[in-house]
């Protein structure tokens, strides 16, 4: 068999498992269901990037711990981050997830709430790195130097990839397909329009690197930033438009087919 024929069975597959698992139905086991509570642009922005921040480990407990953040928050996240005051970072304190701990989530939103103060969203925060550099690398690279830029936090740090220092930045990657792609499937939300779909790199992490490796679309052997470009290139190959669309097919095979 060719290698082209080869590529060609791989997308078909991809594309089979993407119209499986890109189903409302899976998003209440997934950490995509913190930001899915909420209706306003405001709200889901901010409970997207925390729930994103702690999205490592078994998913049951990320999306319970998410809405025990949001809960934290009294269920009002854009409204808590850009009026906390010393008695609503006091609430913090009873927070712990993994190493993500109190003190953590007290300088993230402190940091938004800076983010909020300056440009008025996240979203808009986003939108004017991304303008300001034209690319996903750089907007990532900048908004971690502008994330830590009212402090520098100590090991705080390690929970905002920065993809110039060869992180995957998964987690953020992740976020910006819930925020970027627009389907209309009722998952991913598409409200960060500045972006488009075509930009967006996978969200490499052991799972979908895994699968990656398995086809034989990924060759590379760390899960670094360079990893993310090797698949993602392939994947753009197999749509141009929409390369992350293949994050839910790798996903699907790899943690509920464990093929």
């Amino acid at each position: 068999m060719t290698n082209e024929a080869t590529r060609l069975l791989i997308k078909e597959l991809l594309e089979e498992k993407y119209e499986q698992y890109n189903r409302p139905e899976f998003i209440e086991d997934d950490p995509i269901a913190v930001p899915h509570q909420f209706s306003e642009q405001n709200d889901i922005e901010i409970a997207a990037f925390l729930a994103a921040t702690i999205a490592w480990g078994q998913r049951p407990m990320i999306v319970k711990k998410g809405m025990e953040m949001m809960q934290l928050m009294e269920h009002s996240p854009y409204e808590f981050v850009k009026f906390a005051g010393q008695d609503d970072f006091a609430r913090l304190k009873k927070f712990i997830y993994r190493t993500f701990k109190d003190t953590d989530l007290v300088y993230f939103i402190g940091a938004l709430q800076k983010l909020i103060n300056d440009y008025g969203t996240l979203g808009n925060s986003f939108k004017r790195f991304y303008e300001e550099k034209g690319n996903v690398y750089d907007l990532l690279v900048t908004f971690h130097c502008r994330f830590f830029q009212y402090k520098k936090p100590g090991r705080t740090q390690k929970h905002l990839s920065n993809p110039a220092k060869g992180s995957a930045a998964k987690r953020m990657n992740m976020m910006l397909r819930w925020m970027v792609r627009n389907d209309n499937r009722g998952v991913d939300f598409g409200l960060w329009q500045f972006v488009k779909p075509s930009a967006l790199y996978l969200p490499l992490d052991v799972h979908t690197a895994r699968i990656s490796r398995k086809l034989g679309i990924l060759t590379r052997r760390s899960n670094d930033w360079r990893a993310v470009e090797e698949v993602s290139k392939v994947l753009q190959e197999f749509d141009a438009e929409d390369p992350a669309k293949y994050d839910f097919a790798l996903f699907g095979l790899g943690i509920f087919e464990k093929f």
